[in-house]
Order: structure tokens, then sequence, then C-alpha cells
């Protein structure tokens, strides 16, 4: 898979650290050929141990992501995915998800 987008490495670094966010990864359009100018960006987090984001937190990150990437921002958080009790749509994600940052 190759990213179809140009995100800022230390843009996304910074969002990580300052959201608690151990991995976050972009999948969907971002990862495939289909990926256009108006696309939006599908993105995919997982947060660092015991951390719990609220609505409110998961909005604030949202609207961070969307100034990151100058397009609109679909956020999931990949507990969240994986509890999906909808196989096609979790195994679709999980599958295409391409990793952008891992604390390490």
């Amino acid at each position: 898979m190759a990213l179809r987008l140009e995100l800022d490495p230390d843009g996304i670094s910074a969002f990580c650290t300052r959201w608690k966010v151990a991995e976050l990864a972009v999948f969907g359009s971002a990862t495939r050929d289909d990926f256009r100018a108006d696309s939006d960006l599908d993105v995919l987090v997982s947060p660092e141990p015991g951390v719990v984001w609220s609505l409110m937190d998961l909005g604030a990150m949202r609207e961070d992501l969307i100034e990151l990437s100058g397009r609109p921002v679909d956020l999931l958080v990949r507990r969240a995915v994986e509890a999906s009790p909808n196989w096609i749509r979790r195994k679709a994600i999980l599958e295409s998800a391409e990793v952008l940052f891992a604390s390490g």
C-alpha cells in the first residue's frame, strides 16, 4: 500500500504526543488509487495504556486532524472497530490500515 496523501511527520508526531496516541493509521481511500483532492481522510487511533478519550476529546482530535491535513476527517478508535459486530466493515478497516505513527 502507498499513502496517497502527504502529511507532516512532525505534525503527526506532535498530535500523537499531545493526545497520548500510541498508534495512528489511515485507511480507506488514502491508501488506494481512488483517493482524490476532495476525498476525506479516514484515521484510526489507539490510545496509550490507561488513556480514555471523551467524546469532546475525540471532537477536538478530529478538528486538529482537519487542520493538519486540510481535509475532512473521519476519526475512529481502533478498539471500537475491533469490537464492532459488523465483521465486513471491521475486516475492511483493519486490513487496509497503514500505520503513520507508533510510539516506541
